[in-house]
């Protein structure tokens, strides 16, 4: 599969002014042609969570899974959360949907002029989508700050998950930029300037008692980011924890998950090394 680099992810920003500037997809049908009733294939959820700091390698990581969701049929949303602080709240920065083909049989009923404009707006869509959510994750990135005290994890995944539940595409894929370290008034996850060793057991009884248990119905989850830390808040160096403390963060997430009807798949360390799917 070929990769697209981070610069020119972002370089599709400058193309096609014919775009929406506000990201919105514009759709290709038109009172001439009828829209398929039928559902979207799949949707993408693109969580980033801005008290994570990531590297370019990792930014470039990003923007190489999301790029195979940019295509026909497909739906997708970027949003932003940290904490209920600093001015930082969960915010959703673009949404799109990409229309669906014409059947043969639709075809053949559409007059020449009318299916080679159709099919001219079609083939513009994918870079439209991509100019959308290139303009989002750069302002994402832009706003990740390690200074922000808080990290209101399980309390931002409950609000966004009713927006994951409600979509109508067949599949639903959740990708979670975040280092997974709740900080809050339930848990925290830091202990001296490092991650916990938690007890997963314990802190699910938290996340219960505490009703942050939510529904994504049935999506299917990808993380990335998981244990990063920053060393002074500002510095681009990070580390990540040693394998006994990564996997009781990882069991808990998996039971928080579980929980949540969502299928965990993959937990990147802080890279995933499969392609979301």
């Amino acid at each position: 599969m070929k990769k697209i680099t981070l610069l020119s992810f972002f370089m599709l920003l400058a193309a096609a002014s014919c775009f929406a500037g506000n990201g919105d997809i514009n759709s290709c049908y038109d009172s001439k042609i009828t829209v398929p009733t039928s559902a979207q294939s799949k949707e993408i959820f693109i969580l980033v969570d801005q008290t994570t700091l990531l590297d370019d390698q990792l930014k470039q990581s990003v923007a190489n899974q999301i790029r195979p969701f940019i295509v026909t049929g497909n739906n997708f949303s970027v949003l932003v959360f940290s904490a209920f602080t600093q001015g930082k709240y969960t915010q959703l920065l673009t949404s799109g949907q990409l229309d669906q083909t014409l059947s043969i049989d639709k075809r053949n009923d559409i007059s020449k002029p009318v299916l080679a404009k159709f099919d001219q707006c079609m083939a513009h869509q994918p870079a439209q989508a991509m100019q959308a959510v290139g303009k989002a994750l750069r302002a994402a990135f832009d706003g990740t700050s390690g200074d922000i005290a808080k990290s209101d994890i399980m309390g931002s995944l409950k609000d966004i998950a009713g927006k994951v539940k409600q979509s109508s595409a067949r599949e639903k894929v959740v990708f979670l930029v975040s280092d997974m370290l709740e900080n809050s008034s339930v848990s925290s996850f830091y202990e001296k300037n490092s991650v916990r060793k938690i007890d997963p057991n314990h802190e699910m009884k938290l996340a219960i008692d505490n009703h942050m248990i939510t529904d994504f119905g049935g999506a299917r989850l990808y993380v990335l980011g998981a244990g990063l830390l920053s060393d002074d808040g500002k510095s681009k160096q990070k580390a990540y924890r040693d394998p006994k403390t990564m996997q009781a963060l990882a069991n808990f997430w998996k039971m928080y998950f579980d929980q949540s009807k969502a299928e965990l798949v993959e937990f990147g360390e802080p890279a995933l090394l499969n392609q979301i799917k």
